[in-house]
């Protein structure tokens, strides 16, 4: 059976775990420049580089990928949020783009196979894709509103080569993760989409929109239906939200994309908001809490955590979903479809 077709067969029958945050589990490691930078030939600071981490210290994320599947988790995301030429270039690590998610896509496929070894339940692995540090949609400069720093072939060719390491490395899934920009995330889209066709094997592809503010838009000024709506056309497996906000806040979100969704939707919270010193206070046993209440309310097929998130969040999520329902998926009549359309439908 494909990934695919195991994902949803099971999705259809349980709500599937997934990880958490992967710098709140790096910083516990109290890691220096050394450890970052390795014995490759750097010229910039690399303290902070955490996808670099892949090369220069698998072990810790090894062990980070280790420590989630023994949480219950159905599934893990590669280390690779910031793994493409763009972001990359803010360490001088451009040359190492391939590398990086190569790398990272063997480390997580590793540790998921030996978590499936241990009792025949297959794992998952989602090759993550962040949105990088350049907007398609507004412009850096506030006295030249129509600039950019980039094209959009030129983020989509940007995202093209991560999509290909990332599936040469043997990921089950494309995420593209934390979408502050529709336009960014269609680029990604279209990127992870080519990559798949181009390598001859099923690679789905999963969004997830991040909010910015408590209007409930991204960045770039859609709202999740928007974001849903625009991009539907990429059949994504799963589509959801992630960061920002705790499972508190996230909720009234989650139950609009939930009504007339004809997808998997998958959502990751942050543990809570951060606190004055930009750390996180919620407890595993209330962020579980929380997420409960989304179950309650049948409004997920996927969840895990974001930003402040651990391995014991991840377990307490675990624990009070067992045996829980997922959600159903909507049968969404041609009126009901059109109707979602509206807001898109330009007037002759």
């Amino acid at each position: 059976m494909s990934a695919e077709s195991e994902f949803r067969a099971r999705a259809a029958d349980s709500i599937l775990i997934f990880d958490g945050a992967y710098g709140t589990a790096i910083q516990r490691y109290g890691l220096t420049e050394e450890d970052y930078r390795g014995d490759l030939d750097l010229k910039l600071d690399q303290k902070g580089n955490n996808d670099l981490l892949c090369l220069t210290r698998p072990d810790v994320i090894r062990e980070i990928h280790d420590a989630y599947f023994a949480a219950g988790v159905d599934m893990v995301e590669t280390n690779t949020f910031s793994s493409t030429q763009i972001a990359m270039a803010d360490y001088g690590c451009e040359h190492l783009v391939e590398e990086l998610n190569l790398a990272a896509a063997k480390l997580a496929r590793e540790a998921a196979d030996a978590a499936q070894a241990k009792d025949g339940k297959r794992r998952f692995v989602a090759g993550s894709i962040g949105p990088t540090n350049k907007t398609l949609s507004i412009s850096p400069d506030v006295n030249d509103p129509g600039f950019r720093e980039v094209t959009f072939d030129e983020l989509k060719a940007t995202y093209r080569e991560q999509c290909d390491a990332l599936i040469a490395g043997g990921v089950d899934f494309l995420l593209v993760e934390t979408c502050f920009d529709t336009l960014n995330a269609k680029a990604a889209g279209l990127a992870a989409l080519e990559a798949e066709r181009a390598s001859g094997r099923s690679v789905p592809l999963m969004l997830s929109f991040t909010i910015t503010d408590m209007s409930g838009r991204n960045l770039s000024g859609h709202t999740i239906m928007a974001f849903w709506y625009t991009l539907r056309h990429l059949k994504p497996l799963t589509i959801g939200a992630n960061c920002a906000f705790g499972a508190d806040k996230l909720r009234p979100y989650l139950a609009e994309l939930s009504k007339d969704t004809d997808t998997l939707i998958m959502a990751y919270p942050n543990a809570g908001l951060p606190n004055e010193l930009g750390e996180y206070d919620e407890l595993p046993e209330t962020t579980g809490k929380l997420i409960r209440e989304w179950a309650d309310e049948g409004l997920v097929n996927v969840v895990g955590g974001c930003c402040g998130t651990t391995p014991a969040h991840i377990a307490a999520i675990a624990k009070v979903l067992t045996g829980e329902k997922p959600r159903a998926l909507p049968e969404l009549d041609i009126q009901t479809r059109l109707a979602g359309l509206e807001p898109f439908i330009i007037a002759a």
